[in-house]
């Protein structure tokens, strides 16, 4: 066994529960596990794409047992705006930029709202959203403003994605080993520089392997579930998972397995690791009181010769890819399951957004946001339970890896500018005299984005601009509480 498992596995999770008197009652609240993948397309999934060429037979279950969404977006095409809004329930483009932790203080988060109803708090994965001391820690140093400061009760995982160093454990706000050894640049051959077993050179903790990684989310994450059965007190585990985000690194049982190469084995392997917590839940008996949600966080790196090379969508029918303001960028899969609660086998055309799950969350243990906290935060409980309502989101802002913020309404989706503004080619183009200014799709009739409508629909333009305008000066989107 590689010494990085070893010294993990020596980790052993501490789960100190509360006392009755402190917790919440899972008679009254269900268990709540977020699973997150990295750069894993929508179409990936056979579920949402029946041409995918990657079988994910524990996703389809979860989708046979559960809700499937099917108009659901990350609200940036990129992994470190996305995860803030999913913590804050705030759009990135209000986050302040810069370096070390980038969650404001005191500010309330997913797992604090849960924490405040009683629940014990978990994160096992990619963090991606900063710590103090994150380049260069020394052995057993504090790393502030990390997980446990905003809400988790337990830590295990790494600073930021597989392809960044320096690469090291943390666990709740130390580092397992400081990063005191170095690693070179990796790439593979026949791919693309950013495509692969990629990853940049720096400093590596001692033992630390990148093709351990996943194994050991997918371990401890089980173990956590396993260890929560033998307490009455309802738990919120947010797994972020460091694939299929390169380095693309299938352990041997996984190798080959697909037509996709390296990409849909290591796909395969996320689908492994759902059927491994699914597995867990049925094996202590806690599936039927548990919200079990699976996504991603933005789209994948997968281009044009890679769709005719393997003959594999990774975006299903949507244009673009991670980092573009187009649908492939940011529509993500989405599947929810709470057995007796949500209605096995649905799907939903809801428009929804991962920045919602802290007013969902809220709404299902019965509490009230403050003023200042989940601002473009929407309820999606009726949308989960499948009860027919209006549209619950009156609009959905999407951040571009070039800042583009484009906005949805209904069908309608404005780009204010042209090129993909992000990963695509070209990402931005200057528009020539006569030419519109911006993109404009009707999605209903143009998934694909294919035919601009915005020299056509000028009210349309100005309405859609006028309120991403407003949403900007009110710094808030959600009806004032």
């Amino acid at each position: 066994m590689k010494l990085s498992i070893l010294t993990s596995l020596a980790l052993a999770i501490s789960i100190a529960w509360p006392s009755a008197a402190q917790a919440a009652n899972r008679d009254a609240h269900p268990n709540i596990i977020f699973v997150m993948a990295d750069d894993m397309g929508y179409g990936d999934l056979q579920s949402y794409n029946p041409e995918s060429k990657i079988e994910t037979p524990h996703l389809a279950r979860l989708a046979k047992e559960g809700r499937r969404f099917t108009d659901a977006h990350a609200p940036a095409s990129v992994c470190v705006p996305t995860r803030y809004g999913l913590m804050t329930g705030r759009y990135p483009f209000r986050m302040n930029r810069g370096r070390g932790p980038l969650l404001e203080p005191n500010r309330s988060t997913l797992p604090s709202v849960l924490k405040q109803a009683g629940y014990k708090t978990a994160m096992i994965g990619k963090w991606h959203l900063g710590v103090e001391h994150e380049k260069n820690p020394a052995a057993n140093q504090k790393l502030g403003g990390g997980p446990v400061e905003h809400g988790f009760d337990h830590f295990y995982g790494i600073p930021a994605s597989l392809d960044i160093p320096p690469y090291y454990w943390i666990h709740n706000d130390r580092p397992v080993a400081p990063p005191s050894e170095r690693i070179s640049d990796n790439n593979t051959p026949g791919w693309t520089r950013i495509q692969g077993a990629f990853w940049r050179g720096g400093g590596i903790a001692p033992g630390y392997k990148h093709i351990d990684v996943l194994p050991i989310i997918r371990d401890r994450s089980a173990d956590y579930i396993k260890a929560a059965a033998k307490s009455d007190i309802p738990f919120f585990l947010y797994v972020a998972l460091p694939a299929p985000h390169t380095p693309w690194l299938p352990t041997k049982r996984f190798e080959g397995k697909t037509s996709v190469s390296d990409y849909g084995d290591f796909v395969l392997m996320v689908d492994d690791l759902v059927g491994r917590l699914l597995g867990a839940l049925d094996k202590t008996k806690q599936a039927d009181e548990t919200l079990f949600i699976f996504t991603s966080d933005n789209g994948p790196v997968w281009y044009s010769q890679d769709v005719e090379k393997y003959k594999h969508s990774s975006v299903g029918p949507l244009r673009g890819m991670k980092g573009d303001a187009w649908e492939g960028g940011h529509r993500m899969p989405f599947i929810a399951r709470w057995p007796g609660h949500i209605p096995a086998g649905s799907k939903s055309n809801e428009v929804i957004c991962h920045t919602d799950m802290i007013a969902t969350a809220a709404a299902i243990t019965g509490q009230k946001l403050p003023a200042n906290a989940g601002e473009d935060s929407y309820n999606l409980l009726p949308a989960f339970l499948g009860k027919k309502t209006k549209p619950i989101r009156e609009a959905t802002v999407h951040q571009s890896s070039r800042r583009y913020l484009a906005i949805r309404q209904g069908n309608w989706k404005l780009i204010p500018g042209l090129g993909s503004g992000g990963f695509s080619k070209p990402s931005t183009v200057k528009p020539k005299k006569g030419e519109p200014a911006g993109q404009l799709y009707n999605l209903k009739n143009d998934l694909g984005e294919k035919s601009n409508l915005y020299a056509k629909r000028p009210k349309i333009v100005k309405r859609l601009t006028a309120l991403l305008e407003k949403y900007k000066k009110e710094n808030r989107s959600t009806p004032a509480n």
